[in-house]
């Protein structure tokens, strides 16, 4: 596929994406091989923030799946093949393609998930960003030798897997798909992505670049699709490792399908995360930064730090001043860019809501909402909830909704005791000026990521990221995710003597 082509094709999306009453042209099909694959299937895609048909998407079946595994298998050994500078060389012009189209990426990714625009432009930019970093570090990416004396050499090399399925959820499908795909490829697997049928628009078009960006054909396939396109790439016996983010229930179906070829697995399941606000904790400093990361993307974050364990002495001021922000967010439409968009359908709100009641039937109180919610749309009024007991539900179920709960607690003890209440350890916050207490609480909590007086979800590009428990296992961003996409191979070589 020629510059110029993809150039055209996005393009002529920009004029729809301007607006959210106007369906996107054309249809989007499999991207496999470097070329666009009619389906035998096809799927309406939903604009969240309207109800209204966005655009029609192919969705894999079994055969199609299999076609795109076979692709990779194909074409891997030639782009492992390549030196690790010249795959370095050809993802950093991905970056750069995905940087220049960026205006229409990030309103594609709008639409299709219902986010504001300034949060599509960040996934975009972060996207085109995990592209750069993998491209520059794998050069960097180094074996090691074993010293067992004069008379032999052990060497331990990284090498690829080979071809590597990804499973993408809807919530943040251009940056999901690119630190995954760009870690994989960038030590020199051939990736199979389904990225999940209610936002799979912006990894197609990824796909479209990797060709203009030099990417071989097969190397970058893109096959959207729902539970059985799930189940036939993780099943098939030619994919030699798995990265899924998603649901805890799937991702055990993920697991055990893959164990049972007996093939690894990487796993990012969500979490329930905590906030501990002690009571000598910067308000004007934690507050802000508790209430956007909560409200960011409607909820619909695994690290949206959903509870917020506070010291009692601390309790009426932190409830304070977290209301405003719940009282006066806007809602919208995601390219008006309002403070918070839709939630991704109509099923996903009413099940937030449920929780909601659920939670007041429970006993929590409902300390701030918004009183203005549009009617068309998947909309969700942000809700802040205090006095939300340990046993509720509330305080142990992902909501994956604009829900905010506040538990009191009496001390370092019980705070730390009330963290831990969780199958989940993604990740977690810790807010107090007393810098020994802060890092000792820190090291206490059974998460992935924790941050002290600040709080960045997911952390950035060059921090590893995943969680314990239910949270899942495995390691994605950083270099870390460089030994997930490889596997190590020894080799021993024996010295004769002289």
């Amino acid at each position: 596929m020629t510059d110029h082509s993809v150039s055209a094709f996005l393009a002529g999306l920009a004029g729809a994406l301007a607006d959210h009453s106007v369906p996107l042209p054309g249809e989007f099909g499999l991207e496999i091989g470097g070329r666009t694959v009619e389906p035998r299937e096809w799927s309406t895609d939903l604009d969240p923030a309207t109800g209204a048909p966005l655009a029609r998407v192919g969705t894999a079946a079994t055969e199609e799946i299999d076609q795109a595994v076979h692709t990779a298998r194909a074409s891997a050994p030639t782009w492992a093949a390549l030196a690790p500078a010249e795959r370095g060389r050809r993802l950093r012009r991905l970056a750069d393609l995905v940087r220049e189209h960026a205006d229409v990426l990030a309103r594609l990714e709008t639409r299709d998930t219902g986010k504001p625009i300034t949060q599509g432009r960040s996934d975009i930019a972060a996207a085109a960003r995990y592209f750069e970093f993998y491209g520059g570090a794998v050069e960097g990416f180094l074996g090691d030798s074993i010293p067992l004396g004069d008379g032999s050499l052990a060497v331990v090399e990284r090498v690829p897997h080979g071809v590597t399925g990804h499973i993408v959820p809807w919530n943040y499908p251009a940056q999901i798909t690119a630190r995954s795909v760009a870690a994989s490829l960038a030590v020199g697997n051939a990736a199979v992505v389904k990225p999940a049928d209610e936002a799979p628009l912006v990894a197609l078009c990824y796909a479209r670049l990797a060709t203009v960006a030099g990417i071989p054909d097969g190397v970058f396939n893109v096959v959207p699709g729902g539970a059985n396109a799930g189940a036939a790439l993780t099943g098939h016996t030619e994919v030699d490792h798995v990265s899924f983010t998603g649901s805890v229930r799937t991702g055990r179906a993920v697991a055990r399908a893959c164990a049972d070829r007996g093939r690894p697995v990487l796993l990012e399941l969500g979490g329930k995360s905590a906030h501990i606000v002690f009571d000598d904790a910067d308000l004007d400093r934690a507050v802000p930064v508790i209430a956007r990361a909560l409200l960011l993307h409607a909820g619909q974050t695994c690290t949206a730090g959903t509870r917020v364990i506070v010291d009692q002495r601390a309790h009426d001021d932190v409830v304070a001043a977290l209301r405003p922000y719940f009282e006066s967010a806007s809602l919208g439409l995601g390219l008006t860019d309002p403070e918070v968009g839709p939630v991704i359908s109509a099923s996903q709100a009413a099940r937030v809501r449920d929780l909601a009641a659920m939670a007041e039937a429970e006993g929590a109180v409902s300390a701030a909402t918004v009183a203005d919610v549009p009617a068309a749309g998947s909309f969700v009024a942000p809700m802040l909830f205090d006095n939300v007991s340990r046993t509720s539900t509330l305080f142990h179920e992902e909501v994956f909704g604009p829900v905010l709960a506040i538990t009191s607690v009496d001390g370092e003890q019980e705070a730390v005791e009330a963290a831990l209440d969780s199958r989940y350890g993604l990740t977690a916050a810790v807010w107090s000026r007393d810098v020994d207490r802060a890092l000792r609480v820190a090291r206490s909590l059974d998460v992935g990521q924790t941050f002290v007086n600040g709080y960045a979800p997911g952390g950035g590009v060059e921090l590893p990221f995943g969680g314990t428990r239910d949270s899942g296992y495995g390691r994605e961003k950083g270099i870390e995710a460089f030994t997930e996409y490889t596997r190590s191979r020894t080799l021993f070589i024996d010295i004769a003597k002289r």
